[in-house]
């Protein structure tokens, strides 16, 4: 059986609080009753003054609810009714408001010997008057003390099963705020990875672009250094540009004035003078941010041959295939061990955003490298057109080997 008693579960539930108010009105309502023949006339005032006494005892534990010494408060109750029993058994249905009363304020342990103590008493005090002890006399204190024991419980049980349900929703709340913050969080991270994605590809690629080009103009003579200024030049107003609209997060500046093929030409051209730009199939209108990622990664993927590679040749391919978009970049330079790790230990961040870029996408990268071998670099983007397939046309990211790549270059 459960150890929980009524007192250990009530609370200021307002149905309890109506209950217990009930319960108040039941016990002065009673005792008034009890008190009638007292203030008609018909019986002796000698117990007026211990009903009088149990009357502001009983009230003085309402007002303070029995919260500091409730014990105490019980005790000094149960005595001044035990007191006005033994006077006049009139006083006998005091005892159904003080079982709840026990049941309320007083554990399990000790309510229930309380309660039984309480309808001994009554049925002692009932049994002293006239005809003796009866099977009456007994079965209804009996019954009440039952009643009361029962009734407890049952709204014990309600407010558990109310507490239960409560925590029910409070979980929920937690849940869907704690959801809330992780989404916020997520979120967060995706934005402070895009950002480092375009910092990456835009003005961090300018800022080398520029740097290469200045060390090319200290060697140049006076007519192909003031060229390179002029290169530094144009190269420094389009990462302004970039600059801009990423943080505006709008359209790359390189693809607001010209279709896809020819932003990309100019990127070839620019990043990698000799370079080769091929285009395969029609062109047909991508959506903003395909077009995003495949200029991003052709510019990361230049960079790092302007770089690194120390390639005599390199070649940019485009196909518009069907279903697809297909890029791939070849140089015939160093190339690298793509599982090893970077010099330094230092984690490098190009190959990873490309990499997420194209996933974004619902796409495919991949990279075939080796030192001395050159390195290709071919990605497929799902779109819309009409057309071949990339492994019909030999444009996938696994059937464009170095060597095939080699050719275009040369």
């Amino acid at each position: 059986m459960s150890r929980t008693s009524p007192s250990d579960v009530v609370a200021d539930m307002p149905a309890l609080r109506l209950v217990r108010l009930a319960l108040h009105c039941a016990f002065y309502a009673l005792l008034a009753v009890a008190l009638a023949p007292v203030v008609t006339g018909s019986e002796p005032p000698v117990t007026l003054l211990p009903a009088l006494a149990l009357a502001a005892a009983y009230a003085v534990g309402v007002v303070r609810r029995g919260a500091r010494r409730p014990g105490l408060w019980l005790a000094v109750v149960t005595a001044l009714w035990l007191v006005l029993l033994a006077m006049d058994r009139g006083f006998s249905y005091l005892a159904f408001p003080l079982f709840f009363l026990y049941l309320h304020a007083m554990p399990v342990r000790w309510a229930h010997p309380a309660v039984a103590a309480a309808t001994g008493a009554v049925v002692a005090a009932q049994a002293a008057g006239p005809g003796g002890l009866t099977a009456a006399k007994v079965v209804g204190p009996v019954a009440g003390a039952a009643v009361a024991i029962l009734t407890g419980y049952g709204y014990a049980v309600l407010y558990r099963e109310s507490r239960r349900r409560q925590r029910l929703i409070d979980d929920l709340v937690r849940t869907r705020d704690e959801l809330a913050a992780a989404q916020r969080e997520a979120g967060r991270l995706a934005e402070r990875q895009r950002l480092a994605r375009e910092i990456h590809d835009t003005l961090a690629q300018g800022l080398s672009s520029i740097v290469l080009l200045a060390r090319a103009a200290e060697t140049a003579g006076p007519q192909g250094a003031l060229e390179r200024v002029r290169e530094i030049g144009r190269t420094a107003a389009d990462n302004l540009d970039e600059a801009r609209r990423f943080v505006a997060a709008l359209t790359p500046a390189a693809l607001e004035d010209a279709p896809l093929p020819e932003a990309l030409r100019r990127v070839t051209a620019r990043t990698v003078p000799g370079a080769v730009f091929r285009l395969d199939g029609e062109p047909y209108p991508l959506p903003v941010e395909t077009e995003v990622a495949l200029l991003r990664l052709t510019q990361e993927a230049l960079a790092n041959v302007a770089r690194h590679a120390r390639a005599e040749h390199a070649a940019v391919t485009l196909a518009y295939l069907d279903g697809e978009v297909a890029l791939d970049v070849y140089d015939d330079g160093t190339g690298f061990a793509p599982g090893d790790v970077p010099a330094g230990g230092r984690r490098t961040f190009g190959l990873h955003g490309m990499r997420e870029r194209i996933a974004e996408l619902g796409g495919t990268l991949s990279v075939e490298s080796a030192p001395g071998e050159g390195t290709a670099i071919a990605a497929t983007v799902p779109a819309p057109s009409g057309g071949r397939t990339a492994a019909e046309d030999g444009h996938g990211a696994a059937d464009r080997p170095v060597r095939a790549l080699r050719k275009e270059a040369a």
